[in-house]
């Protein structure tokens, strides 16, 4: 079987549920530690090896590479993602440990062919209602603990001055 057979056969076959719940957005998404978890049988089963390379490309810049081989012939994916080196309410190495996670999810989301495009981080565009007084203070509180201001967005239509306020913090 050659590698492009062995990778189908994963693309095809694979299966991992969305078990992890974003409590500000209220939507499950899987992460890259699902992502491996779950392609750990097809490893053994086809005789492959899955391997996730990092290379920072600039000051804030991380490439991912993620490689199946089965020794003789490789695929490799990538992804390329951004760290916010501004985002408040976290450490340095928190932001690029949150990018890190990013691009190894998407790198392996390439690979194998995993379609998140239902998840509603990346659909939820309807029923967004103004925010409140008291959302709003939770969105300040979200944003400060390191939260993204587009989460919000994705929930709330925003003024330009609440999202003014929000990106001062």
């Amino acid at each position: 079987m050659t590698i492009n057979q062995k990778l189908t056969t994963i693309q095809t076959r694979f299966k991992s549920k969305k078990s992890r719940f974003n409590s500000f957005g209220k939507y499950y998404f899987r992460s890259a530690e699902d992502i491996l978890e779950a392609i750990k049988p097809f490893i053994k089963e086809l005789g492959v090896t899955v391997v996730i390379n990092e290379e920072l490309v600039d000051s804030a810049v991380i490439k991912t590479t993620a490689t199946v081989t089965d020794g003789k012939e490789t695929i490799n994916a990538t992804a390329v993602v951004g760290v916010d080196l501004n985002q408040k309410g976290m450490q340095m190495p928190q932001r690029f440990g949150s990018a890190s996670s990013y691009g190894k999810k998407y790198a392996l989301g390439n690979l194998f062919l995993i379609d998140d495009t239902q998840d509603s981080d990346a659909t939820n565009t309807h029923d967004k209602s103004d925010i409140t007084g008291r959302q709003l203070a939770q969105a300040k509180d979200y944003v400060k603990s390191g939260g993204k201001i587009e989460a919000i967005k994705a929930k709330y239509n925003l003024t330009s001055s609440q999202e003014k306020e929000l990106k001062t913090l």
